[in-house]
């Protein structure tokens, strides 16, 4: 068995074959929900009516994505130019930890200043956190993989040291938490009462502007270009370490968006568990949108979709929540395969 490469792959195979490993990972669901005991079709359905079967699920469903746009946003971008970053959860502690030092108190801002100064500043943050792989790799050669991965526990560990140390909140009875955000500092609630806040909108802008850094800017081409091809675009002038730079900076500020969004506009301070994995979820996100700053936003909320329906699903019909993770994975696995052959065809020797 080998794969031939296909030069101008159809339209059909460019939609279908992806469309084909959604359904075969809803099949999969479907089967684990029968193996569960339970109907494979109410299963499904309850998922559906969890995401999205009322104004308190849907909502939900918005705020869970909000984190996985930024974090997806920030995969699509690095790998596009083929900068495999597996450390979006390092930038967004990283942004997350800016947020609380300068939203309790350090900056003397008005209101309407105050959030964009600190969004920038975190930023900044997750941006110089993979500033420093990247360097690695240009000038060193040093797989960004393992860096990337490996800054990820090493943040974590910083995080824990100083929300038991220097950021621990005194009067947090002891528990292992930062001081809350000042109320300048925080992202107002989209709807009163309930979870999403205007972060989400932030996500929705984040997108349509890496779409058009992507599509209308020289940057965007050079990233394009250099993810093809590294020599060629070199060789045609193209300053590939500069372009892997602003790559970095660029993937690693989106990143860092998220911390910022779940502490200002959700926690309202900073704890070791304030991201159940959005970093590396954001790997599948970014994958499922085919690196498409647009289709980020659609399978951010899917996955979203797919989580907070499978804890309502598992409360109604007893199957356990662990049938999100297996979707997840499957679809990424699927999706990865589908991408695979739609650009080339099996021939058989």
């Amino acid at each position: 068995m080998r794969l031939e490469p296909i030069a101008n792959p159809t339209a059909l195979r460019r939609f279908g074959l992806p469309a084909t490993a959604l359904a075969l990972t809803v099949l999969v669901a479907s089967l684990l929900a029968l193996l569960a005991g339970a109907n494979p079709f109410a299963t499904l359905g309850l998922i559906l009516k969890g995401a999205a079967g009322s104004k308190f699920a849907l909502l939900e469903t918005l705020s869970r994505a909000t984190p996985l746009i930024f974090t997806g946003l920030a995969v699509a971008v690095a790998f596009r130019a083929k900068l495999w970053n597996i450390g979006a959860e390092a930038q967004l502690y990283a942004g997350a930890i800016v947020t609380v030092l300068l939203g309790t108190g350090a900056l003397p801002l008005p209101s309407a200043l105050l959030l964009p100064v600190i969004a920038l500043a975190a930023m900044l943050a997750g941006a110089l956190v993979l500033l420093g792989p990247v360097l690695l790799k240009t000038r060193l050669g040093v797989d960004e993989v393992v860096t990337t991965l490996l800054f990820n526990f090493i943040m974590l560990l910083f995080v824990s040291y100083l929300l038991e140390g220097p950021m621990k909140d005194p009067m947090g009875m002891g528990w292992p938490k930062s001081p809350a955000l000042e109320k300048a500092a925080r992202l107002p609630r989209i709807v009163d009462g309930l979870r999403l806040h205007w972060g989400f909108a932030l996500a929705i802008l984040a997108a349509i502007a890496v779409w058009v850094i992507q599509t209308r800017t020289t940057l965007g081409y050079e990233i394009r270009a250099v993810g093809l091809n590294a020599e060629a675009a070199r060789f045609a002038g193209i300053p590939v370490g500069r372009v892997m730079v602003k790559t970095a900076l660029l993937s690693g500020g989106l990143a860092a968006l998220a911390g910022f969004s779940e502490v200002a506009g959700l926690k309202g301070n900073l704890t070791l568990d304030l991201s159940p994995g959005f970093g590396y979820t954001g790997i599948i996100v970014a994958m499922l949108a085919l690196l498409n700053p647009l289709g980020v936003v659609l399978s951010a909320l899917f996955v979203a979709g797919v989580f907070v329906g499978a804890d309502s699903m598992s409360r109604a019909a007893g199957v356990p929540t662990y049938i999100a993770d297996i979707l997840t994975a499957t679809a990424l696995l699927t999706m990865v395969l589908a991408l695979r052959l739609t650009r080339a065809r099996i021939r058989w020797r």
